[in-house]
């Protein structure tokens, strides 16, 4: 079973909302799911703090575990994939993980 992180659409039309999820790969865009991980409200201002809420830890684990990122082509979770990608780095040449 292949899992991805994903976009999954929410809202009404012309007004969407996503969810940012762990799916099996075969499943439907807006079907089943394995677990919520954050969401993306494109309707607010570009520096509101609800905009994008990830949980960057679960995240860069389940990628670490083998998920494939599809939903990091978005700028705005680019941004926070990179952030991570960063953070555990540093973390790792310091010593902090194992």
């Amino acid at each position: 079973m292949s899992i991805k992180i994903r976009l999954a659409r929410g809202g009404a039309k012309k007004r969407p909302f996503y969810r940012i999820v762990v799916a099996d790969s075969r499943s439907p865009r807006d079907g089943r799911f394995i677990e919520r991980i954050g969401s993306y409200n494109p309707m607010v201002a570009q520096d509101h703090p609800d905009r994008l809420k990830i949980d960057a830890d679960r995240a860069k684990k389940l990628a670490a575990l083998g998920a494939d990122r599809v939903v990091l082509a978005m700028p705005a979770v680019r941004d926070i994939g990179e952030a991570c990608d960063h953070v555990a780095a540093c973390a790792q040449r310091l010593g902090l993980t194992s």
